[in-house]
């Protein structure tokens, strides 16, 4: 007995063309699952499917256990096609872990059978017309609005509620410039703008339920832009070509007045284009990174045409960065989400004015600096604390040179020492010599070795007058005989 079939097919009418008189009537089912009716004793067998003979082309899904092999197809007269034997022109074949993707030219007519580790209850997929059905775009959108965008697939015309498949397609949005030269993307580079998901994450509501959400940030240039829609599989893509769009520039505007709160803060104001916004609606989420680091939070819900305005603490000197997300509408009612780039600004410490002798003031000309305060002109003030300072360097300089002269003088006068006669340097002895240059300082045992040289030559000195001594008195006998 064998097991009710767990193959079934999409049917495609792509890739169909006529080979018999019959072709200009409607294409029949190009694959057709066998049912109970068919009898086959071997259970490996059992996934088997039809395909007519009016098909030229077929590509075919086949899901399977994760890691398994590639399935091996079985065509009507009993040969076999491996993945090893695909050839890029009449079969065309990829795998991946979990399913096998294979296209054929000119298919055998009649069953055919799937032999491998096929998920039970997966299905065989014919795709010959897949196609991304997504809303269009506003009209106006902006630079750096937030839109969710959702999207189905249909192959043949019949939306696909196969959620394997979305494994074997890859679903995204891209914007190509139309190159207007008055526009400011001229010549600007194709954007990947959003990427689909079926997963329940982010903006999509219900995972796996045949609904693509695409959720992306407009953060290009502004300009003339053409949508582009990309289904993609591994073996061809489709694209769906959307009329032009014109994203204008962020339409939110922040200044700032310094201390314009008084008692210590600044007064930050938000405007909008008012010939796209209606104001009335526009509500702030925003947040304020002080020049510590310190982020504070903050919202306006004022509903008001006039410009909201926000009291941020003057904390300290620094940077301030302002991250602001706008919510509206457009006055065509549309609402909008919009990420509004950080904005900055600079708080310096204000410089102390310069004390003015009000006797010597009264006296000299009056002028004005750009702050509009008056400012006597008194070259002589600016003239004093270069004398104060050069005075400080040379009192400094004759300071130290005192200094040195003292401590030279007193370190020569410590160590001045009364040379060594000669017969003091004899009586010692050789032990308490060398006991006495151990412990006698440097420039003492110097004085001591000049005494010793001194010593030595006068010493030659005396033995050379003692032998002219003696000669001579050995001359002189002779002289008297």
């Amino acid at each position: 007995m064998l097991k009710r079939l767990l193959f079934s097919a999409l049917i495609l009418p792509a890739f169909v063309s006529a080979q018999s008189p019959q072709a200009e009537q409607p294409a029949s089912n190009p694959l057709t699952s066998l049912g109970d009716d068919f009898q086959n004793s071997i259970e490996l067998l059992q996934n088997r499917f039809r395909i007519d003979f009016e098909v030229d082309e077929i590509t075919m899904v086949f899901f399977r256990e994760y890691g398994s092999v590639p399935v091996v197809l079985v065509k009507p007269d009993g040969s076999k096609i491996y993945q090893s034997q695909a050839d890029g022109e009449d079969i065309f074949w990829f795998d991946t872990a979990t399913y096998d993707m294979v296209s054929i030219k000119k298919p055998m007519p009649g069953p055919w059978q799937a032999i491998g580790e096929i998920e039970p209850g997966s299905r065989v997929m014919v795709i010959s017309d897949l196609s991304l059905h997504a809303e269009p775009l506003p009209s106006v959108i902006f630079s750096g609005e937030i839109l969710k965008q959702t999207a189905y697939l249909t192959n043949g015309g019949e939306p696909i509620n196969y959620t394997e498949f979305r494994d074997v397609v890859t679903l995204n949005m891209q914007f190509f410039s139309t190159n207007n030269p008055e526009s400011n993307n001229f010549g600007a580079d194709s954007q990947t703008i959003a990427t689909f998901e079926d997963n329940g994450q982010g903006m999509d509501e219900i995972p796996l339920d045949g609904t693509f959400t695409g959720q992306f940030n407009l953060s290009v240039a502004a300009g003339e832009w053409i949508p582009t829609f990309m289904v993609s599989t591994p073996m061809f893509s489709r694209e769906q070509v959307g009329e032009p769009v014109m994203l204008y520039p962020n339409p939110i505007h922040i200044t700032v007045e310094q201390n314009g709160g008084g008692g210590g803060y600044h007064k930050l104001m938000v405007d909008a284009d008012r010939e796209h916004i209606d104001m009335s609606s526009l509500l702030i989420d925003g947040k304020v990174k002080f020049p510590n680091g310190d982020i504070q939070n903050f919202s306006i819900t004022d509903e008001s045409p006039d410009i909201r305005e926000y009291m941020i603490v003057n904390y300290e000197y620094g940077v301030y960065r302002v991250k602001l997300t706008a919510f509206g509408k457009t006055i065509d009612g549309r609402d909008l989400i919009l990420d509004v780039p950080e904005f900055s600004f600079l708080t310096e410490e204000p410089l102390a004015e310069p004390v003015i002798d009000e006797t010597t003031a009264g006296e000299g000309t009056q002028i004005t600096n750009e702050q509009g305060r008056p400012l006597t002109a008194q070259p002589q003030l600016d003239a004093e604390p270069e004398m104060e300072t050069s005075t400080l360097i040379m009192l400094i300089v004759g300071i130290n040179v005192f200094l040195l002269i003292v401590g030279g003088t007193l370190i020569w006068f410590v160590t001045r020492e009364k040379p060594l006669t000669v017969s003091e340097v004899l009586s010692e002895n050789t032990e308490q010599s060398d006991t006495s240059e151990s412990k006698t300082g440097w420039f003492v045992r110097l004085k001591l070795r000049f005494a010793r040289e001194k010593d030595d030559a006068e010493g030659k000195s005396d033995k050379t007058d003692k032998k002219k001594k003696e000669a001579a008195q050995k001359d002189s006998p002779k002289k008297k005989a």
